[in-house]
């Protein structure tokens, strides 16, 4: 599978997709494959994995098999896309990774220093790299106090404009505007205003639990909007997701008119 063709294909068709992101460090391997298994049967158009902390190579490897056998048994041919924090959170059996750079981190390691430890087992592990430029806003959360970033606040339109322009120009495929597990989703007026200044796919993820919010992402621009710790919190995840799902499509639709 050709992960970034089937991404755009999907974009076009849809104006606007899910996705859903499974931390390893939260959930066994048995309990993500059949989150995993919901999440597709609700409509999620691929499965991210990884966190921010305590995830390492054998658990990431141990959850992507299962999660694919159950994919698999239950027919749907979506991609697992490696989400990883550190260089040690990358397994063979995915189709993708994001090929991320945390663009506004203090520190070069989360810049290009991890990535190029990284890259070597990317071509040997034969996975498809997804380039992204990664942009903390807002609070951060956890993910921006480990990777040691200065967040970008919400009412700061011109710095995330920029970033994401940066990002563009130097050839990423993504940009990934990440409010933070836990804290405010980042505001649609922030969304629209990256989006009508970029043209690669503009993704947006934390703090969306609520169907309203995919909603208002979605119409407001974001390409594809991400949605992690609702799976951990709810007990019918498939509905949960499929409202969410349907919302964003709504909203995509909303956008075009």
């Amino acid at each position: 599978m050709m992960v970034h063709r089937y991404i755009q294909n999907k974009i076009s068709r849809d104006g606007a997709i899910h996705m859903t992101l499974i931390d390893p460090a939260e959930l066994d391997p048995k309990r993500a494959a059949k989150v995993a298994a919901a999440a597709a049967r609700a409509g999620t158009s691929a499965i991210m994995i990884g966190g921010s902390i305590g995830v390492g190579e054998e658990l990431v490897n141990s959850i992507v098999k299962e999660i694919k056998n159950a994919l698999k048994n239950n027919d749907k041919d979506i991609p697992v896309i490696l989400f990883p924090g550190n260089p040690s959170a990358l397994s063979p059996y995915a189709d993708a990774v994001w090929f991320l750079s945390v663009l506004n981190s203090l520190n070069p390691y989360f810049i290009i220093g991890g990535q190029m430890q990284a890259a070597p087992l990317v071509k040997r592990y034969g996975l498809e790299p997804l380039p992204l430029a990664y942009l903390i806003i807002g609070e951060g959360g956890a993910v921006g106090y480990v990777s040691q970033t200065r967040p970008i606040p919400f009412n700061q339109r011109e710095v995330a404009i920029a970033y994401a322009l940066a990002a563009q120009y130097m050839g990423f495929r993504y940009v990934y505007l990440e409010g933070g597990s836990g804290g405010r989703p980042v505001p649609p007026a922030l969304i629209s205003a990256v989006k009508k200044e970029i043209s690669v796919s503009l993704i947006v993820g934390g703090g969306i639990r609520e169907a309203d919010l995919a909603y208002r992402a979605a119409k407001a621009g974001a390409d594809i909007i991400v949605t992690g710790n609702i799976i951990e919190e709810v007990e019918d995840v498939e509905n949960a997701l499929r409202s969410i799902v349907d919302a964003i499509k709504q909203g995509a639709r909303q956008r075009e008119k």
